[in-house]
């Protein structure tokens, strides 16, 4: 494997870093923003969520139109709305404001997770193509890592009595760090080549062999070309395919393959627990601080899973790791829940005259009243304080009055963590880069894509509701049942593609 390929593979994937960065970032934002702007349950959701609604958007189209104008020329557009998202995030007067800058980020970081691994897949050989692909979730919990740490010493310079840094302005700076790796991308994408196999769609043959050729020197390029060339040689060609096409008997097994991954990725919680980690870590009842630090530990189990995940995926197969990795997210939700459960909260007298950001005495009435559960005490909480102040010094009232073991929750969003970082994460990529006939992945991709995206939304934006509603334990242990079922439902659906040309895989799963 040449170092020009991972060179190239790592700048093309630089997309699922900003998309880790955006993510990571949003979930310290909004303990400064949110209540600055005095956004209800629905608006923290949307502002949260509203770039994962317009991910599915372009989601949906990125595929196709990349199989006209090239997936290259649209990884660059993307690298330049991130950037314009980051300065206008940044700079947000206003709720509407900011969720529109917002959604031009997602517009960005829709195509760059559709397109990337797209790309990796059509350099790649049979043999480095799981760790080439996976190179795109590494990127993505590098930027879950960078955002955490940024987040974690902005909050910490704010906390220390920063004359520069206030809790109106900090969030400005969290957002506005993007636009540093957003520029990078925009520059380096300007010196990777076109994607080989869409030069060969679009009959540019010349260029294709030499842009193999110089990727993989001359013996791999040739077979290679080979391969592809067989391919074509049978018709499959990468223009004029209708949505309804996906629908043929033929392509039945992998649509709903890639259908059950990709809402199975997201509807088990990972990207409420990336968006609001902070917020989660708070309702442990470790404070502010502490959870931001927690951020970085978390974000931190990503990078080394993950890096485990590319060592692997060419060894032990897709489906062992995913396997695995299943059942480790169902147990670790489960013992979430297990631990939410067990906590109780109560405020002495001398943590409620301890609170100095706030009148302590509007809790007076409650002073030595114990609850069972963080439903009840956040209700009369928000009532004696209202929602604004409450929400401004909940990590501090929750740190004062929870009685729990915080260690299992801990514990169980890191296994949580760590084992989608080796299975869901980068397998699904992978996996959605290798069903596919070449004719049929860049619109096959895009529609999984956006129904990934949609639930992903979906879970972002109703989780603050779930919080409030439901409570800390029945929201963990409904995503714990969830990837109970989605592990037997795997177990049995689930096929390998471990070494095989994407030629033979086509070969294998598409019946005539």
């Amino acid at each position: 494997m040449s170092k020009k390929l991972v060179f190239i593979a790592f700048v093309v994937s630089l997309g699922g870093f900003l998309f880790g960065f955006d993510a990571g970032i949003i979930s310290g934002v909004m303990s400064y923003a949110g209540p600055e702007f005095n956004l209800s349950d629905g608006q923290t959701g949307w502002v949260v969520s509203s770039p994962s609604f317009a991910a599915m958007i372009a989601m949906l189209i990125s595929g196709r139109l990349s199989d006209y104008i090239g997936r290259k020329k649209i990884l660059i557009y993307v690298a330049f709305a991130y950037a314009i998202s980051a300065l206008l995030s940044a700079y947000a007067t206003s709720y509407e404001m900011l969720y529109i800058a917002r959604m031009i980020g997602g517009f960005a970081f829709g195509a760059a997770l559709i397109l990337a691994p797209t790309y990796i897949a059509e350099i790649s050989t049979a043999e480095n193509r799981g760790k080439l692909v996976s190179i795109q979730q590494l990127n993505i919990v590098l930027g879950f890592f960078a955002a955490f740490l940024s987040n974690y010493y902005l909050n910490h310079l704010n906390s220390q009595g920063s004359t520069f840094f206030t809790d109106e302005n900090v969030w400005r700076y969290m957002l506005g760090v993007e636009l540093v790796p957003a520029t990078f991308y925009f520059i380096f994408m300007f010196f990777v080549p076109r994607s080989p196999r869409w030069l060969f769609s679009k009959n540019r043959l010349k260029e294709a062999k030499n842009v193999l050729n110089s990727i993989h020197g001359e013996q791999q390029g040739a077979i290679e070309i080979k391969s592809i060339e067989e391919n074509i040689q049978e018709g499959k060609q990468t223009s004029k395919i209708a949505f309804k096409e996906l629908l043929k008997p033929s392509l039945r097994f992998i649509i709903i393959v890639g259908l059950v991954i990709g809402v199975l990725q997201q509807i088990t919680g990972i990207n409420a627990v990336y968006f609001y980690a902070t917020s989660i870590f708070k309702q442990t009842g470790i404070g502010t601080d502490a959870a931001f630090s927690s951020g970085v530990l978390l974000s931190f189990t990503s990078v080394v899973f993950t890096v485990v995940a590319i060592l692997l995926i060419d060894r032990m197969g897709r489906r062992p790791l995913l396997l695995v990795g299943m059942a480790g997210i169902a147990i670790s939700l489960l013992l979430c829940a297990y631990g939410f459960h067990q906590a109780t909260y109560k405020l002495t007298s001398e943590e409620i005259s301890s609170f100095e950001n706030f009148d302590g005495n509007k809790l007076a009435s409650y002073e030595g009243k114990v609850y069972d559960n963080d439903l009840d005490f956040k209700r009369d909480m928000k009532s004696a304080l209202g929602n604004q102040v409450y929400a401004k010094n909940e990590g501090a009232i929750l740190e004062a009055a929870t009685d729990m073991n915080p260690v299992l929750v801990l514990a169980g969003i890191l296994g949580f963590i760590a084992c989608f970082a080796f299975s869901l994460g980068p397998v699904m990529w992978v996996l959605l880069s290798e069903l596919y006939p070449n004719k049929y992945r860049g619109l096959a991709i895009g529609v999984i894509g956006f129904v990934n995206s949609f639930v992903s939304w979906l879970i972002q934006q109703i989780f603050p509701w779930e919080l409030s509603t439901l409570g800390n334990a029945l929201t963990f242990l409904i995503f714990g049942t969830i990837a109970t079922f989605g592990f037997f439902i795997l177990l049995k659906i689930l096929p390998e593609t471990k070494g095989k040309s994407l030629e033979q895989i086509e070969s294998e799963l598409v019946t005539d």
